[in-house]
């Protein structure tokens, strides 16, 4: 397959995807449904193809870390502790299987505790819908399931952050460095997000045609400066988004103006990579029987915890709008890719791909009247 057939292919399933999932009730398998098309279309490629897609999708990688802040806003500390020590203990009381379940496919110890990271954390922008449209939860129990939602996903970017160090360079004294940075990075971020926000209103107030491109052009220009300060691109865009959450351009959000480029073409082509990233025989393997054998098992110690010992206050299927974790998942993978562990990245992929697609199927359909606020406030 051509580049240009590529490309065809890719602008077809940009525009039928998202609409179809829509309609069936599942627009939160969106994103899953790039990363099949990703797979599917692994054999069909030329390898400068597949190359030509994943450069976009790093683009793309950062604008889903953007979108990620964006989601966030975060409620005072003193109302979040409940949910902070449920997410704290639902993610600890896994990490041993998920550590079993890694090592018995030949991961290492860190790169095991970077799959543990994603793989019991919670992906909002793919479990929000689902939370929004599930029967039955009422108050105080629909606002705990968001907050712990929340934390899951800021727990997960934080250890995954320390867990790339560790996987490149081991346990070491750089990771109190990383940490280091990461406080330097919150500290500048927090500090510059004011001028950022005054940048954007006034791109929004003098552009027109331009302005989506301007708002792209800004967050991408910002995690190249923080790239060649030494924060890291994927940090800086996190980060960044997190402290404009609140931030209305006219009364819209951000993350609204940004998404005919970013969650309509390179947020979709960076899944789409995710998926060519994964050689076609390893669909075939040990590997691939594993990853679906231990989503199951995770997905039923769930269950068991969420009935027995840690429970949110909603119905017996409460639990599964903590399960969807693939962009977790794709965000370990690419740190596992960079540090050149692709058996370990694969199993992560489809480990996340597994759980995320079993999970949202089980959970109850969304309606017909699907919008999405700008931000998630609690």
């Amino acid at each position: 397959m051509t580049s240009i057939e590529t490309i065809i292919c890719l602008m077809l399933l940009l525009m039928a995807v998202p609409d179809l999932c829509r309609k069936l009730g599942r627009p939160a398998l969106a994103n899953v449904c790039f990363v099949v098309f990703g797979l599917a279309l692994g054999p069909l490629v030329k390898s400068d193809v597949a190359t030509m897609v994943k450069e976009a999708g790093e683009v793309g990688f950062l604008l889903v870390l953007f979108e990620v802040g964006l989601e966030i806003d975060l409620p005072p500390l003193r109302k979040l502790l409940p949910s902070l020590r449920f997410a704290v203990l639902w993610s600890l009381c896994q990490y041993p299987l998920v550590l079993g379940l890694a090592c018995a496919s030949g991961l290492s110890l860190a790169e095991g505790l970077l799959a543990a990271a994603a793989l019991t954390s919670c992906s909002m922008s793919m479990a929000y819908f689902g939370w929004k449209h599930f029967p039955g939860l009422i108050e105080p129990a629909r606002g705990l399931i968001l907050q712990i939602m929340i934390v899951l996903e800021m727990m997960a970017i934080v250890v995954l952050s320390l867990g790339s160090v560790a996987v490149k360079s081991g346990f070491s004294w750089i990771i109190l460095l990383k940490l280091a940075g990461m406080a330097v990075t919150v500290f500048l971020i927090s500090r510059f997000a004011t001028h950022v926000v005054k940048l954007c209103q006034w791109i929004i107030s003098k552009t027109t045609h331009w302005r989506v491109h301007f708002l792209v052009l800004l967050v991408l220009v910002i995690c190249a400066v923080g790239n060649r300060l030494g924060l890291s691109a994927a940090k800086t865009a996190f980060f960044l988004g997190l402290f404009m959450s609140r931030a209305r351009l006219e009364g819209v959000g951000v993350e609204e103006y940004i998404a005919p480029i970013s969650r309509r073409f390179l947020i979709p082509v960076f899944f789409v990579s995710l998926g060519l990233a994964v050689e076609t025989p390893v669909l075939f393997s040990r590997i691939a029987l594993l990853t679906l054998c231990g989503a199951f098992l995770l997905l039923g110690f769930r269950e068991i915890v969420h009935r027995r010992w840690l429970k949110t206050g909603g119905e017996a299927r409460a639990y599964l709008l903590l399960c969807p974790n693939l962009t977790m998942a794709a965000l370990a993978a690419n740190a596992l890719f960079s540090a050149d562990r692709r058996d370990a990245a694969t199993w992560v992929i489809l480990s996340g791909l597994f759980m995320s697609v079993i999970s949202l199927l089980l959970l109850p359909r969304a309606g017909n009247d699907i919008t999405k606020p700008s931000t998630i406030q609690i």
